[in-house]
């Protein structure tokens, strides 16, 4: 095969959308579909690998098949400004023989002056509003989008693997478990119903 770059991976989603909520670890998903005769090697890459596990973070996708990779943002302790992401994936697959196993993934295999057939896909990530329980009070209209951040060509951003272990401790050492958040989440709605009904 020539070392032209086509279309290997069809990849879905091609936005990475997290509900933003603080302190908490969000995932989401994505699927890799070989649409090939060949077998495929991909590697995923990310300008935050601190802020990031991807689970696989490379692997083999044989002929007329598709993997699935998750992607989890580690727990934040604040919103960035505009709820905007700078942050980006990289997906990058090359063609390989039948029988290569994952070990045998080198960075070596997607470089296209190797003569090697390869495609990089850029993914950007988007944090959503997660969606938010009924209020008793009536809001003023809160609707509307928030600004996207604009897509670059990718030419100058450093993406890095994407291999933090998802094991790792937390990066806050006030760190709460769901079923605390819940319960104080809880105690401020009841002490907020009480409130409602004494109006």
């Amino acid at each position: 095969m020539g070392s032209d770059s086509k279309e290997l991976l069809g990849i879905e989603p091609l936005e990475l959308r997290f509900p933003f909520e603080f302190m908490k670890q969000i995932s989401c998903s994505m699927e890799l579909t070989n649409k090939t005769d060949d077998y495929l090697a991909f590697k995923v890459k990310t300008t935050s690998p601190k802020k990031y596990c991807v689970r696989p973070n490379s692997g083999i996708v044989p002929p007329r098949s598709t993997s699935s990779v998750v992607v989890t943002m580690q727990a934040l302790k604040q919103a960035p400004p505009d709820m905007q992401c700078k942050d980006k994936f990289l997906v990058q697959s090359a063609v390989v023989t039948e029988g290569t196993a994952v070990k045998d993934i080198t960075g070596e295999m997607f470089k296209k002056e190797s003569g090697n057939v390869v495609d990089e896909v850029r993914l950007k990530v988007v944090y959503v509003q997660p969606p938010r329980p009924p209020s008793p009070v009536r809001e003023g209209s809160e609707e509307g989008s928030s600004p996207r951040p604009s897509w670059s060509d990718g030419a100058n951003i450093n993406y890095q693997d994407a291999t933090r272990e998802s094991d790792e401790p937390p990066l806050s050492s006030a760190h709460k478990e769901p079923s605390e958040i819940t319960t104080e989440v809880s105690s401020v709605e009841q002490l907020f119903k009480s409130a409602w009904i004494f109006l």
